[in-house]
């Protein structure tokens, strides 16, 4: 690594170091919480390591212990992790141009933080080269999934010996919100995430979360749609 890179990788780890007072409650909760559902230290750390996406793992651990069809909590799994197809294709114009094991990494380290971070030091310095831009994902990663893995096996071996006064869950919305909020910047990302509201609020009832799988679809058709209808409004504009 370069001078050149490796400053670059250090104001990555920089930025996403903030992150780790999230992440580390969040993978000891789960931890916490595989453990009292009656999985083994071994799969609790291998669904952390294979999975690596918090919000799916959860979803799908509290669909297990409801004895849910297998195909549901894979479906409910993939829905939430719908999310990182529209990552990737958002961060694809500024590091796809790397060898494909490269790409292989650091897909498996595309997470909400790491994109979350890196979408917006490369939209604020587009003069940034690629091997700037991939130097910068790696450090932003390093503070964020690594110890979410550490975060975990805390959280599965210590158990119900961890005091409820520290409140554990606070960090599941807590690290949606900080991730989330200041990206909201268009009238699309706005309608989308309040069709996603709405929607899971309404269908709560349903069984298995299924109401989560119909405000995601929901959500989606309503950010595109959204977007065709600025787009068109833009058009008209320009030839009045």
């Amino acid at each position: 690594m370069s001078e050149n890179t490796r400053s670059h990788y250090w104001r990555g780890f920089r930025n996403g170091a903030p992150f780790v007072f999230v992440v580390a409650p969040f993978g000891m909760l789960f931890g916490v919480v595989a453990t009292e559902a009656g999985m083994r230290l071994l799969d609790v750390m291998s669904f952390s390591v294979l999975v690596i996406a918090g919000a799916a793992q959860f979803a799908a651990l509290q669909l297990m212990k409801d004895n849910a069809p297998v195909l549901i909590v894979l479906a409910t799994a993939l829905a939430v992790n719908m999310r990182m197809a529209m990552y990737s294709a958002s961060i694809t114009p500024h590091l796809g141009a790397q060898p494909l094991w490269k790409r292989a990494i650091m897909a498996y380290f595309l997470v909400d933080q790491t994109y979350a971070a890196s979408i917006m030091e490369f939209e604020r310095r587009p003069e940034m080269t690629l091997a700037q831009k991939t130097a910068y994902f790696f450090g932003v990663m390093s503070p964020v999934c690594l110890p979410w893995y550490g975060a975990t096996w805390v959280g599965a071996a210590l158990g119900t010996k961890i005091p409820p006064e520290f409140a554990l869950d606070f960090a599941v919305p807590i690290t949606f919100l900080a991730i989330i909020t200041p990206m909201l910047r268009t009238a699309a990302h706005v309608a989308a995430a309040v069709v996603s509201i709405v929607v899971a609020l309404a269908f709560a009832f349903l069984p298995y979360n299924l109401g989560l799988l119909i405000a995601s679809v929901a959500a989606m058709v309503t950010g595109a749609q959204v977007e065709q209808w600025v787009a068109r409004r833009a058009a008209r504009r320009e030839f009045a």
